[in-house]
């Protein structure tokens, strides 16, 4: 029999529009004589809507923001398993194609747990932990891992301390500093500051993304990035690397622009290949991540690495990082779809041998 699966996608984020695309690129990989596949799309209001059963790829992103006549889940979230007859929907998985916040962030994860229901990708420990840039850092720094200085703070502080937070800055670090929102993703909200006039100016615009602020240090080296694959026993891709034109690889380069070049593999010496692959692990099993996360890293002229971050649900188009770094390992995208969604059932089976009551 098929297995039925809920493609869920959009959400209430600055990044809707990359998981408008995510999703699209997803129709067109999914091989349609194995799986049913379910629309449920989440507008930026935050309403959820679920579609008919899909018959084919998604031709374009409209197709999959559906017009009126679709089921609108205002009330109770939770009708998307329930079809328009009133019987329930069995889902085999759930497919989150959900960036940023509302959707990555572990929020989505614990109502599919709550619903007990498989899905793919990180769990709720893992997807929070990979969100919050201040919780990340402070779990690699518990495994061990090598990072550049950073410090951080809330709203209420820069509204009551700015001048101290400031001096902080400056004490901790050396210029040029990234501010960044700490729960977001695709580079939204990130500047550079050279000095304190637009550090000042970077953490007003970040402030309008999140609460909670990181400033870190700059630094002069190759951004490179690993696909780690798995669940108790990840396997990690060949590195890839980055070269923007802008000054760093924000959202425009990401999405818009195509000015940033990919280069897969990365030109590496064979003993920092191994470095980053083992690297790329540890972060993984330190914020207990399981199906995916894409391991960024920053490599020095002289080979010294320094982790940069983990995301625990990367771009997913065909063009984009991760697929690209498994594609040249050796795994398609669809392969890899099909892998993610093994994966996920297998992670939810075993979770299904718990016991939740004294024997």
């Amino acid at each position: 029999m098929k297995k039925r699966i809920g493609l869920l996608y959009g959400g209430k984020s600055a990044e809707h529009e990359v998981s408008l695309s995510t999703a699209r690129a997803v129709t067109g990989a999914l091989n349609f004589e194995e799986y049913e596949v379910y629309p449920i799309f989440i507008t930026p209001e935050g309403e959820w809507r679920r579609g008919e059963l899909l018959k084919k790829p998604a031709s374009t992103i409209e197709e999959l923001q559906f017009g009126d006549d679709v089921t609108i889940l205002e009330n109770n979230i939770t009708d998307f398993l329930i079809d328009n007859n009133g019987k329930a929907i069995q889902f085999d998985v759930i497919f989150p194609l959900l960036h940023g916040t509302n959707g990555e962030d572990g929020t989505v994860q614990g109502l599919l747990e709550v619903l007990n229901l498989p899905y793919v990708g990180n769990g709720v420990l893992a997807s929070s932990a990979g969100m919050d840039k201040v919780i990340m850092k402070q779990l690699f720094e518990i495994a061990g891992l090598p990072q550049v200085p950073y410090t951080y703070f809330i709203r209420s502080d820069w509204a009551n301390e700015q001048e101290a937070i400031i001096a902080r800055c400056e004490e901790k670090l050396d210029w040029p500093m990234f501010v960044k929102p700490a729960n977001l993703g695709s580079s939204v909200g990130i500047n550079k500051a050279t000095n304190r006039d637009e550090l000042v100016k970077a953490i007003e615009i970040a402030l309008q993304y999140d609460r909670k602020i990181v400033v870190e240090q700059g630094i002069v080296a190759r951004e490179v990035e690993l696909a780690v694959l798995g669940n108790d026993f990840p396997e990690v891709s060949v590195p890839g690397e980055i070269k923007p034109v802008t000054e760093f690889y924000d959202y425009d380069s990401k999405y818009k622009d195509g000015s940033t070049a990919l280069i897969i593999p990365a030109e590496l010496p064979v003993n920092t290949v191994s470095g980053l692959q083992d690297l790329a692990k540890r972060a993984f099993k330190a914020i207990d991540g399981s199906g995916l996360v894409r391991a960024d890293f920053f490599v020095t002229a002289d080979n010294s690495i320094y982790i940069n971050e983990v995301n625990t649900m990367p771009g997913f188009t065909p063009v984009s990082m991760y697929p690209l770094l498994w594609q040249h390992t050796n795994v398609s995208y669809p392969e890899l779809i099909d892998r993610l969604i093994t994966l996920a059932i297998e992670r939810f089976e075993e979770k299904q041998q718990l016991h939740y009551k004294k024997d």
